[in-house]
């Protein structure tokens, strides 16, 4: 446990914010949930992460369950990334995000 977890074990927001708590995964499952992107698409479509981050954060998201991944047997290698069904409930979350920020542009 974290610094703070151990005091509040119970907090919804808490892990809320540990599974999509970063702008980089807010803008992941955003890029996603239209279907399945290649790393070089995630790349492309968030110009400014670099891709030690954005493999970081693939993998986090990968981890809890909020993203798949499927890697083929090719040379060049060619992975997929996915939302899972746990990724598709997080995405009110993103269109309340995507409001709030079209209402303070």
């Amino acid at each position: 446990m974290t610094p703070g977890q151990k005091d509040f074990p119970n907090c919804p927001v808490r892990k809320a914010m540990t599974l999509i708590g970063s702008k980089w995964k807010v803008l992941l499952l955003q890029s996603l949930r239209d279907g399945r992107l290649r790393y070089g698409e995630l790349l492309r479509r968030l110009p400014d992460i670099s891709e030690k981050m954005l493999i970081h954060e693939l993998k986090e998201l990968v981890a809890v369950g909020l993203v798949a991944k499927h890697a083929y047997p090719e040379i060049p290698p060619r992975v997929e990334y996915w939302l899972t069904e746990s990724g598709q409930q997080a995405l009110p979350v993103v269109d309340s995000i995507v409001v709030f920020g079209r209402q303070h542009l």
